[in-house]
């Protein structure tokens, strides 16, 4: 993945907190790559608190495992070329998200999802697509203030083994099997587990979690994924 920017963020930036009320962001720090979480229905201030970590470009294969993988899973499928995600699908916990891009803001924090009723999930567009080599990262909200649940409420819920689909711009959808689910202090955010470079496509779902205060979540979930197929729009591998 590319890394937008080389000045360290040692917090969230949530913009106004008058409007943004409730709604916690987590950073990865050199990259200035925001995760983004609602904040539960506390109705308290925004988090000050962020993730920190140096994501590093994932341009061509280096054969580092995936994070989690303990080298038993079935021989992945040759990377794609490159497609947008529009779609995301995980059936074990009924999320059908449609995907937004997102960019990065003038601060150099990557824009996240809007805060509202239909809450949707969103891909950082300078990582590789899903199915390209390399870690496909996208973010969603755990809460979106008083709209409630958000897109990846129950991220914490996915277990070892259980399928995700990612519908692309170009008709097919990639396929890819839960390798690992860690819920983390945002202090000890594992930046080179979820950027490093890897030898075959990968994805990492990220939200916030864990104990809910007055700043806001405490820990991010994250979701660690290997690509086992891709489909066509018909169904047909």
């Amino acid at each position: 993945m590319t890394s937008p920017s080389r000045r360290a963020a040692g917090r969230c930036r949530t913009g106004d907190r008058r409007r943004r009320r409730g709604v916690c962001v987590a950073v990865v720090a050199a990259a200035a790559l925001l995760v983004s979480c609602g904040g539960g229905g506390s109705g308290g201030p925004a988090a000050d608190h962020g993730s920190t970590g140096t994501p590093t470009t994932t341009e061509g294969p280096t054969g580092t495992p995936s994070a989690g993988d303990s080298g038993a899973t079935a021989k992945s499928p040759q990377a794609r070329a490159r497609s947008v995600p529009v779609g995301l699908r995980i059936p074990a916990i009924g999320v059908d998200t449609p995907v937004m891009r997102l960019g990065l803001a003038p601060d150099g924090s990557v824009r996240v999802p809007p805060i509202t009723a239909d809450d949707r999930a969103g891909w950082y567009e300078h990582s590789p697509t899903p199915g390209q080599t390399g870690p496909s990262v996208i973010l969603g909200h755990v809460t979106v203030g008083k709209y409630g649940d958000g897109v990846f409420r129950h991220l914490d819920r996915l277990r070892r083994g259980e399928r995700i689909e990612a519908r692309l711009e170009n008709g097919t959808t990639a396929e890819f099997a839960v390798t690992d689910v860690r819920t983390v202090a945002k202090a000890d955010f594992p930046a080179e587990d979820v950027y490093g470079n890897v030898d075959r496509p990968e994805l990492r779902l990220i939200t916030c979690g864990g104990p809910l205060d007055e700043d806001g979540y405490r820990d991010n979930v994250i979701v660690f994924a290997v690509a086992t197929s891709a489909t066509n729009s018909a169904g047909e591998r």
